[in-house]
């Protein structure tokens, strides 16, 4: 499959994040002053996910107003859209955002209404999905997904934890996670990027749809047949993983080891701008080193399309399209 190939199959992109993924454009034209991309994204050269994480600080400063945040969402959907994507579901986190000129539930509307918007214009759909970040009072992020209840199946599909997972095991958030449970919503967990494969065990116990990343749990035969058995998505996000040495350079990229042992791997952005890439970048990129087929790229859009938080009408769609 060639670069033109890629761009007309109808992908998905799971895991996006808001913030990590909006233009040097909009940035320029939002904050009043210019950028370089080395400013804004990282190289091969990063050294880890902590040096990776410092490239948000100029986003958040633009997700300042609600008027930004929708219009940085709408940015983002006409990126996927440009390149394929029929459904994506971004993730944001609503306490980055939220101040006192500017309400938790404000800035979950302001995302909404920019999917909306996006939907609308440029021949996509979308999901949001709200993030608790590790750093954040346990309390604070249960207030928030009690907020993000209320928009539940009206524009965001699940719950999402990120972070500095190293330092913040999954333990820490056993509670965070019944209430999530209780209150019925679907949730995904960034765990195995820069964490242990505790991390992955511990989020499947609490009752996560997907991970995020899920990277080390790659020679655990006995997480891998888990991951299998109980049908856990796997949100894959190759460029980042090699830029945050989740996965070393010399390490084959193990997508296609997990696609062909029948768990439902897929393939994700993570960042579109501080990793200045897209889903058909992601592709091409394992492609080249040799890592993937046709076969297995195809595979990883059908299962996107299962595990997906989308309504069975838009995962009816996107079986047709395909």
């Amino acid at each position: 499959m060639n670069r033109e190939d890629i761009i007309k199959l109808p992908k998905l992109d799971l895991h996006c994040h808001l913030d990590g993924s909006l233009s040097k454009v909009f940035l320029e034209k939002t904050l009043g002053r210019n950028f370089t991309m080395e400013e804004l994204s990282v190289s091969m050269d990063c050294n880890s996910l902590v040096e990776y994480l410092k490239k948000f600080d100029i986003p958040l400063e633009a997700m300042n107003t609600q008027e930004n945040i929708k219009a940085a969402t709408v940015e983002v959907m006409k990126s996927a859209s440009d390149e394929g994507v029929k459904y994506i579901e971004i993730r944001f986190a609503p306490l980055l955002s939220a101040s006192n000129s500017m309400s938790t539930k404000a800035v979950i509307e302001a995302v909404i209404e920019g999917i909306q918007e996006g939907s609308e214009l440029f021949n996509i759909h979308g999901n949001a999905i709200c993030c608790a970040m590790t750093h954040q009072p346990i309390e604070d992020s249960k207030s928030m997904f009690k907020i993000a209840r209320e928009y539940y199946g009206s524009g965001v599909a699940g719950l999402d934890l990120a972070g500095d997972e190293a330092n913040h095991p999954i333990g820490e958030f056993k509670e965070l996670f019944g209430f999530a449970r209780e209150l019925g919503m679907n949730f995904t967990i960034h765990a195995g990027e820069a964490g242990p494969k505790s991390n992955i065990k511990g989020a499947i116990d609490y009752g996560a749809k997907r991970i995020g990343h899920g990277i080390a749990m790659r020679n655990d035969e006995e997480l891998l047949k888990l991951a299998k058995d109980k049908g856990i998505g796997i949100e894959m996000c190759p460029i980042s993983n090699y830029q945050t040495k989740a996965v070393l350079k010399e390490q084959t990229y193990p997508y296609a080891d997990y696609i062909r042992r029948g768990i439902l791997a897929t393939i994700n952005t993570d960042n579109r701008l501080v990793s200045n890439t897209s889903i058909t970048n992601e592709i091409l990129f394992l492609q080249k080193k040799s890592m993937i087929d046709d076969r297995d790229i195809l595979q990883g859009i059908k299962n996107a399309i299962e595990v997906s938080f989308a309504s069975d009408d838009i995962k009816n769609m996107l079986w047709k399209e395909l």
